[in-house]
């Protein structure tokens, strides 16, 4: 059902080199940019009838309108299971808590006297939001990205989604309801490119956004890449992966339902163990058949998923050569299972999201940890963050210097000018003292 890599025996090997020995899924954005091209073009040069009529092709339902009309955002929240209702406000509720933490505030540095840099922090104007509507509902989505843009003083906030056919061309309820929990207003049934798109260019129907968010498709991370510069983006996510570094000491019904949880997305989801027990490995191995023949999902998600190129137990000498993995694997989130797994935790630099021994999985932070699940994937954690309410300012510098100040410093400045054959940017300063250098 999973493969193994063995890397005992031998010293790891360094960098590249140790991250080409480590499974991950195919995923080429750069194929697909091809595909989305021609639906980016055609979404700019005729607007909402190219999103309407990519939708039909794609999603299988013809609308007349992309906006969702304000009733039926109201009638999805009314209509929500209370149970379903509670568990979302909840969500809301911590995730509220750890990101209104992140927000960063104004800071002046006297630089010398007479000469400041203030560094403000100004939220982007307007974002669109994008959640899946694939093969399972993420209201969850909804949360994750609306309410850090909310945090951080976003005055436009937009949110797409795919229409359904089995609701009228509507993206699914219960991704409406999170909408409007969340008091947001303006949603759009678009999915794929053309969605993407419709933010980047806009529409009579959409004003465009400054930056895009959330997770998709490989035709939504072609459409970012294809749309960077004219948007700003977070990031190019691919499929979704688990990584757990355990040792003698976890549960093997603890670990292997956590790689089944995340092998439930996609069948491209990776779910890898990294383990220097042969007797955890073995253990989780006899205990995946069952746990996988129990739920759901099976032959279209999970099985795949387990079995593919991206899935593996990896087995290592022990838990140092560990850390060094799943490191260089520097996975989307990281489960640490081990006698010292928070002082192992406080050691790992590369990881979208790390959950502290048996007790914090992964399935928590999807929900209700209050961490944020969009997250850096495909080993982009070695130099990404996941999304926060950072994603959405942007630091400008303000610079006030006096005339005594800006004399002070003249004559490094022309020095730097002239070293750089840019003689003009001294002159812009001369021309302030007579086109004379201040004595020192």
């Amino acid at each position: 059902m999973i493969s193994r890599i063995d890397l005992r025996g031998n010293a790891l090997p360094e960098g590249g080199a140790l991250r080409d020995l480590l499974p991950r899924a195919e995923f080429d954005v750069e194929a697909a940019l091809e595909t989305v091209r021609p639906i980016c073009e055609d979404v700019r040069h005729r607007g909402s009838a190219a999103v309407i009529e990519w939708g039909e092709k794609f999603d299988g339902v013809r609308i007349d309108s992309i906006r969702v009309p304000a009733e039926a955002l109201a009638e999805a929240l009314e209509r929500l299971d209370p149970a379903v209702r509670a568990a979302l406000e909840e969500s809301i509720r911590r995730a509220r808590l750890v990101h209104r933490e992140q927000r960063r505030t104004t800071h002046t540095t006297q630089v010398v006297p007479g000469g400041t840099v203030t560094e403000k922090w100004v939220p982007v104007e307007r974002v669109g939001l994008y959640v899946p509507g694939g093969r399972s509902v993420y209201p969850s989505s909804v949360v994750m990205n609306v309410v850090p843009a909310q945090e951080a003083g976003v005055e436009g906030i937009a949110v797409a989604s795919p229409p359904q056919k089995d609701f009228d061309g509507l993206p699914h309820p219960t991704i409406l309801a999170a909408c409007a929990l969340l008091g947001v207003d303006e949603v759009y049934a678009a999915g794929g490119a053309q969605a993407v798109a419709m933010f980047a260019y806009g529409t009579a129907e959409c004003l465009p956004v400054n930056l895009v968010t959330g997770p998709g498709n490989i035709y939504v991370a072609a459409a970012k890449r294809l749309l960077k510069g004219r948007i700003g983006i977070d990031a190019e996510a691919g499929p979704t992966e688990i990584a757990i570094l355990a040792d003698s000491t976890a549960d093997p019904v603890h670990v292997a339902a956590d790689l089944i949880s995340q092998a439930e997305h996609d069948p491209m989801a990776a779910a890898v163990l990294v383990t220097d027990s042969e007797e955890l490995a073995a253990a989780t191995e006899a205990e995946l058949k069952p746990q996988v023949a129990a739920t759901k999902h099976i032959t279209d998600r999970i099985e795949p998923a387990l079995a593919g190129r991206q899935s593996a137990i990896v087995l290592v000498n022990d838990v140092e050569d560990g850390l060094k993995v799943v490191d260089a694997y520097a996975a989307e989130h990281l489960e640490i299972q081990t006698a010292d797994a928070a002082a192992l935790a406080d050691r790992v630099r590369n990881a979208g999201a790390v959950f502290v021994g048996p007790w914090a999985p992964v399935s928590l932070g999807d929900y209700c940890a209050g961490s944020n699940h969009v997250l850096p994937t495909g080993g982009c954690a070695c130099h990404s963050s996941g999304l926060s309410v950072q994603s959405f300012l942007r630091g400008i510098h303000i610079v006030d210097y006096t005339r005594d100040a800006l004399a002070e410093v003249t004559h490094h400045v022309v020095t730097l000018a002239e070293a750089e054959d840019l003689p003009a940017h001294g002159a812009a300063l001369k021309a302030r003292f007579g086109w004379k250098v201040p004595q020192q």
